[in-house]
This record gives C-alpha cells, structure tokens and sequence, in this order.
C-alpha cells in the first residue's frame, strides 16, 4: 500500500508569463483552485511525517502503531479537495470560501500538530532525518506559496524557492566538479609520487650494486696485495738462506784450505825423502 497518493489536480489554463520579471496577478478563482490543490498537498505531506518515521534499528516503531491508526481513522473522515466555486458567482463565493478553506486548515494542523511532541525525530545523519527534513521544507514552500497567492494573488515565492533550490544545486556541482578535479589532481600526484619513488628505489639500487662492486673489487685487490707480500717474504727469505748458505759453504772451504796450507807435516815428509 503507497503511503503517498496525489489527489487529482486541478490545472487552470494560464495565460501568464512566469518567465517575465513582474508576473501578473491569478484571478481569485485561479488563486483558489491553486491553494486548494496546494492545501492538499500540505496536508499529505503532514500525514507522511508521521507515517515515515523509524527506529533507530530501522524497523517500525511499534509505540506509534496505535497512534497512527488513530490518526489515520481520523483522517478517513476529513475532506481531500475543496470544490472550486463555479463560474459567475466568484466576487461573492470567494470570500466566504476562502474562510471556510482557512479554517478547515486550522483544524487539521491542529489534528496533525497534537501528536507532533511524541513523535520521536530521526537521528541527524540517517536517511529518515534527510527525508523528513526536505518533506518539512517543500510543506513549508507550499504554506508560503498559498499566503503569497491569498495575499497578492502571485507565487513569487515558489519561483524564489526553486531559484534558491537551482542556485544550491548549482553551488552543489561546482562543490562536486571542485572535488572530482581535487580527486582527478590528488591521483596525479600520487601516481607523480609513485614514479619518483620508483624511480628512487631503482637509483638506491644501482648505487647499491656499484658499492657492492666495488667492495668485491677492493677485496680482490686487498686478497693480491697480501698473497704478492706473502711471496715476496718467502722469495726474499730463500734468497737469504741460500746466500747464507752459500756463504758459509765458502767460509768452511777456505778454511779448510787455510788450515791444509799452514800445517807443516807434509813438508817434512818431503824433505826426509
């Protein structure tokens, strides 16, 4: 079952121009055809406000059960549409119809308003609490619109509020153009950041390696200077102990010799003979 039915509206044939900077004024019939399709609409959009509501878990409240079928038997009873007066007897219908309009109003606020205090209202931030507030905001809108056209026979105001509403709404698509092109910006320069990071850790890499190089290139060197000094101690070494050798080899040689040249026994023998 909809919570939400239009009654059937009245469309007038207008002849104005609500585009021109100085609208002309409705007829008082035409002013009363529009407020009483207008008061409908008000008075259903005050029915949604407490048929709309929920918990905070998002189910029906069922203290309000009661309440509502109350309210809605109550409703059954009043009248949707206010019949236009006919034709001919508009100067003299209008005034007392207009009374009657106001105060049938009165009493069905007064019917809406009685069970307002218990009504619980939504958290702020929920879904509910967005609905509810655009629902009170086109009543409201409308509720202006019907004094305007009671007062001065013009909804002036209802084209202000849908200017006020296409400004908001164009605020809106510069705010949502300004955050895609912030968007659009901050993932170029992330992906700018990644590239320079890349580009860093690939650098950080290849001195890396260089140093890697060139520590394997100075051990090598470190590992043949060793190895050539480690040679050149043995061949110096060898060198000496041969030299050393060769020298004592000689020293006990000529000495030998000198000891056979100063010995005087083979003299002697030579002489006897």
């Amino acid at each position: 079952m909809p919570f939400f039915s239009w009654a059937p509206l009245v469309f007038v044939p207008l002849s104005k121009n609500t585009d021109t900077k100085e609208m002309e004024k409705l007829t008082r019939l035409e002013a009363l055809l529009l407020t009483a399709v207008l008061e409908n609409c008000v008075d259903q959009l005050a029915i949604l406000g407490y048929i709309m509501p929920v918990s905070h878990e998002g189910k029906t409240d069922t203290s309000r059960v009661s309440r509502e079928q109350c309210l809605g038997s109550s409703l059954t009873c009043l009248p949707r549409t206010l019949l236009p007066p006919r034709c001919g007897c508009e100067s003299s219908a209008a005034p007392a119809a207009g009374t009657h309009r106001r105060s049938r109003s009165r009493e069905r606020w007064e019917l809406f308003s009685f069970t307002q205090t218990e009504v619980d209202r939504p958290p702020r931030g929920t879904l509910s609490f967005s609905l509810q507030t655009q629902r009170q905001y086109t009543s409201d809108v409308i509720t202006a619109t019907m004094k305007k056209m009671e007062d001065s026979g013009t909804f002036d105001s209802l084209v202000e509020a849908n200017g006020r509403e296409k400004a908001k709404k164009s605020n809106l698509n510069d705010i949502l153009i300004r955050e895609e092109e912030g968007k659009k910006e901050i993932k170029s320069l992330q992906k700018q950041l990644q590239d320079v990071k890349k580009e860093t850790e690939i650098e950080l890499q290849n001195r890396d390696n260089v140093i890697l190089y060139l520590k394997n290139e100075l051990q090598e060197m470190e590992a043949r200077a060793a190895m050539e000094h480690r040679y050149m101690k043995k061949s110096t070494d060898l060198q000496v102990h041969q030299a050393q050798k060769k020298c004592s080899n000689a020293e006990n040689r000529l000495t030998k010799e000198i000891e056979v040249s100063h010995s005087p026994q083979p003299l002697l023998k030579s002489v006897s003979s």
